[in-house]
């Protein structure tokens, strides 16, 4: 029923930039350090090590964050297949993660770097000796590696939210290196052969990744000349659907000046353009693509094409839109949490001083919903608090916003609001609360505390003080 505390929303916002780092066309070096640089600057562990799983099942250490001891001690140390067995045979099972409490390790057994921080006699304080171990797989579901993480910013186990963010993580960095393994095999194909014809298509028809060329010059500028089947495969175009036509008809581009300011670039430069834009398929359906369009050379006289190399990553796009979700909603609930309150917050109060009408924040807290958690237990005060959730946004105007701040206390955030249609709002969710919860006999109600929001109100902080405030003298008067 509450957030977790390490799971800071700063650190998720940093979690979706390094996130798009780890895209297609990325060199599995790259993509390594990114997974680990993400872990200490997104999701909020001071420490972070990539045990990188090779051909033969050993393990080696091949990028280390958060440290420079842990990056002197651990960097380059390749260690046998069965590494991690003793450690999960004794590990607590979080979802996919493996957390090894330190009190279950062997005494004496300590191996690899342990840091050296304060250790903590709190229950739930995170210990020196503690592991807490993601395995990343491959989209065929192979183990590719291991990621293990150390020193919590707030020096505790961490909790399901944080779990969670760091298993969705996981999840994406073993694609990542998955794909980037493939770019670099690719890369050094390409290097390797000289990019003849012969080989060229060997590359092109059989890369796992979509392919295609584009004309760049004369009268076909943008028009496809080539694709893979791997570009059917993830585009559903045949062939025939797609050779001859521009390949913009099926992108959605929401800044075209830039692009276009970008693609001169790469024709100055002979560079690298990395994109990421959201295709149509034939039924209407809309996926994300990611990749990079490479300017090629084909000799003189001869127009130049843009090499174009594509990913689906629609599944990548799909668990950024569920952090930010978690980042902006209560978890129990899926009301807005403070942070998006905030944020509407500041939209409202800069309308209220364009037009000088003013809104009104309501600070809603439950009555005698102890007796419910009391009586019926906390499953099902949950579910009440669902259930109560749901009434409030039925309740409130198409626009308004009802957020959830903890406990049984909730906020509503109403625009441009005066007079008896505040009045009528505060009993339509007085009415909506009071009605009988299903199954439980006790008897729940809110008390309502208002405040204007007007062109001299500063911040948000404030108002929910005065808001508090102006609920418990409601609260009196209704006792």
């Amino acid at each position: 029923m509450q957030n977790e505390p390490a799971v800071r929303l700063s650190a998720v916002r940093r979690l979706y930039e390094v996130s798009a780092r780890m895209g297609a066309g990325r060199s599995l070096a790259e993509t390594l350090q990114a997974v680990v640089d993400g872990v200490v600057n997104g999701l909020g562990f001071g420490i972070a090590v990539l045990n990188l799983r090779h051909p033969d099942g050993k393990f080696e250490v091949i990028a280390v964050a958060g440290s420079p001891e842990a990056r002197a001690a651990l960097l380059g140390k390749v260690s046998a297949a069965d590494l991690f067995d003793a450690e999960f045979a004794i590990a607590d099972a979080w979802g996919k993660l493996r957390f090894v409490p330190h009190e279950r390790l062997p005494e004496g057994e300590v191996t690899g770097w342990v840091p050296d921080v304060p250790v903590s006699d709190a229950p739930d304080a995170w210990h020196p000796l503690d592991a807490l171990f993601a395995p990343l797989y491959s989209s065929d579901g192979d183990l590719v590696g291991m990621l293990s993480v150390d020193l919590p910013e707030d020096q505790r186990r961490p909790g399901p939210i944080h779990r969670e963010l760091l298993e969705i993580f996981a999840t994406q960095a073993g694609l990542a290196i998955d794909k980037a393994r493939l770019t670099d095999r690719l890369l050094a194909e390409k290097t390797r052969l000289e990019a003849s014809e012969a080989t060229f298509r060997l590359v092109f028809e059989g890369a796992g990744n979509g392919m295609a060329t584009v004309a760049f010059d004369g009268p076909e500028l943008g028009r496809i000349l080539r694709v893979n089947d791997a570009f059917c495969r993830i585009t559903g175009y045949t062939p025939d659907q797609l050779l001859g036509t521009r390949l913009v008809t099926f992108l959605r581009d929401e800044e075209p000046d830039q692009t276009r300011v970008e693609l001169e670039e790469v024709a100055a430069s002979n560079g690298t353009y990395r994109f990421e834009r959201v295709f149509t398929q034939p039924s209407g359906n809309a996926i994300w693509l990611a990749g990079t369009a490479a300017l090629v050379t084909q000799g003189a006289g001869l127009p130049r094409i843009l090499l174009v190399q594509i990913d689906d990553v629609t599944a990548r796009k799909d668990a950024e839109r569920e952090l930010r979700h978690h980042a902006a909603h209560d978890p129990l609930t899926g009301l807005p949490n403070r942070r998006l309150l905030q944020h509407r917050f500041a939209k409202v109060l800069e309308q209220t001083r364009a037009t000088g009408r003013p809104g009104a924040l309501l600070f809603c807290d439950l009555n005698h919903f102890k007796l419910v958690n009391d009586g019926y237990g906390h499953e099902a005060g949950d579910r009440a608090l669902r259930e109560i959730a749901t009434r409030l946004s039925t309740a409130v105007r198409h626009g308004d916003t009802v957020a959830r701040l903890g406990g049984d206390e909730f906020a509503v955030l109403a625009e441009d609001i005066t007079g008896d249609d505040l009045t009528t709002l505060i009993t339509r969710l007085e009415t909506a609360v009071s009605r009988p919860l299903p199954n439980i006999a006790v008897q729940v109600t809110t008390s309502v505390g208002t405040v204007p929001i007007t062109p001299t109100t500063t911040d948000l902080d404030t108002l929910l003080h005065e808001a508090d405030q102006a609920m418990y003298t409601a609260k009196n008067r209704r006792d």
